[in-house]
């Protein structure tokens, strides 16, 4: 018999946030996703930064709802970031780092699942 981890949630009302990791820089960004609505895993989390040549790049998962980006040069922002479900829906939280993003500060977006 197998069992499924994944627990579907539901925060009527509460929108996706994304808190940044403490140990984030200019080049390296890590955040937490919180209340996300629906299948309750990601398969892929993409950042696009800010200006000539933006594009979707993909993020790392680190350890739970904690996924990373180490651009190697100093991030663009706003940012935005896009999500895919497990099942294949995504949403994307369009400019939610914004421009003078701090580690440590939290996010709220306008979209959720």
């Amino acid at each position: 018999m197998t069992y499924d981890n994944s627990v579907q949630c539901n925060w009527p009302g509460v929108q996706l946030t994304f808190v940044v990791d403490a140990g984030s820089n200019q080049e390296y960004l890590a955040v937490l996703i919180k209340y996300q609505n629906g299948d309750g895993d990601l398969s892929a989390v993409e950042l696009m930064q800010t200006g000539d040549g933006a594009a979707w790049m993909p993020m790392q998962q680190s350890w739970g709802a904690v996924w990373k980006f180490n651009s190697g040069s100093p991030l663009q922002a706003p940012m935005s970031i896009r999500l895919t479900s497990s099942s294949g829906k995504q949403v994307t939280a369009n400019n939610v780092i914004p421009d003078g993003w701090k580690p440590g500060a939290s996010y709220q977006s306008a979209v959720n699942f």
